[in-house]
């Protein structure tokens, strides 16, 4: 897949603050293993999705995906002169946010939220580059996302309380109403692709097995 997806959680945001760093968020906005419920089909990122190729040259820090916000902070070549860190852990990746709350009155704003807990999710904007389906023949099948390509950027957002194991994913373009949205239409061909492979496939081995009689 190559069109950008993004994907919500309530997932472990806090807002802190030291000497070194002045006020900051922390948070886990991409976590491995866990099972989406999405419509008709349930998702998994792999551990191992994020790795050395995996492009995190230039990752914005948003509010609600708003890209004609100033970033509240950013990620350049992750070097430590940047405002905000990513870190790949065994669980996912892991982010702090260097706020300006001196002069910024959106990060001002945004840390009194998330101390508050009126925000208490992150969500973020990715491509993929190889992907898998499972139980492919189940009113429920599995897309088990192996390798992520991209992370433009991370937002923090403002939803109803899900916890870890449950998502709410959609597309970066929304579609008009009554119209599914191009994700959505891709992943359905991407299966019925897979699907069908595999019925020539059986169709193949059935053959072959009549022929060795």
């Amino acid at each position: 897949m190559s069109q950008k997806e993004i994907r919500t959680m309530n997932f472990e945001i806090r807002a802190e603050e030291n000497e070194k760093h002045g006020k900051f968020i922390t948070g886990r906005p991409i976590v491995y293993g866990q099972t989406i419920q999405y419509g008709w089909r349930r998702e998994i990122i792999d551990a191992g999705a994020l790795d050395s190729k995996t492009d995190l040259k230039d990752v914005k820090f948003l509010i609600g995906h708003n890209t004609m916000m100033v970033p509240l902070a950013r990620s350049r070549n992750n070097n430590e002169n940047s405002t905000m860190q990513l870190t790949i852990v065994p669980e996912g990746m892991d982010i702090r946010v260097d706020l300006d709350t001196e002069e910024n009155q959106d990060a001002r704003t945004l840390y009194s939220a998330v101390k508050r807990g009126d925000i208490s999710g992150m969500s973020f904007m990715f491509t993929v580059d190889k992907s898998a389906w499972e139980e492919e023949d189940t009113p429920k099948p599995i897309r088990r996302i192996t390798h992520i390509d991209k992370v433009f950027e991370v937002s923090a957002v403002a939803f109803p309380a899900y916890d870890q194991t449950t998502l709410q994913a959609a597309s970066a373009d929304h579609a008009p109403e009554g119209v599914e949205d191009p994700l959505e239409s891709a992943l359905r061909r991407e299966l019925e692709e897979v699907r069908n492979a595999k019925k020539e496939k059986e169709r193949r081995d059935r053959a072959l097995a009549i022929m060795r009689r």
